[in-house]
């Protein structure tokens, strides 16, 4: 039973629909703290305004954002990655390597489709 309840908890919730609506609605569900930074940015970016152009960097954007922060042990290792390469590391190839792996990981990210 307890390692039944340690999976569940585990669970990365699914990637939505490819809408503003629809990550709105999933990030307002299972990642809360992004809401706040995300209806300002629409505010600021896209609801003002008449030009629907930005939408799609918009969604693209926050794609990523949450599907990091809906995965806290993947959001926590690209932080770490992005850390250290700013502030721990002291050549230049392994800050360069470990920024590469962040970039990699927020890449792979941006290819999920909705339900994943």
């Amino acid at each position: 039973m307890a390692a039944h309840a340690a999976e569940s908890e585990s669970v990365v919730p699914p990637m939505p629909e490819r809408t503003p609506k629809a990550l709105r609605e999933a990030i307002a569900q299972y990642t809360p703290q992004l809401l706040r930074d995300f209806d300002e940015h629409w505010k600021w970016a896209i609801a003002d305004t008449d030009d629907l152009g930005p939408v799609p960097a918009f969604v693209a954007l926050w794609w990523g954002e949450y599907a990091l922060a809906r995965d806290p042990k993947l959001d926590a290792h690209v932080h770490d990655l992005e850390h250290r390469a700013a502030y721990e590391c002291t050549d230049i190839n392994e800050a360069k390597a470990l920024l590469e792996e962040a970039a990699k990981i927020h890449h792979r990210v941006q290819k999920l489709e909705p339900g994943e």
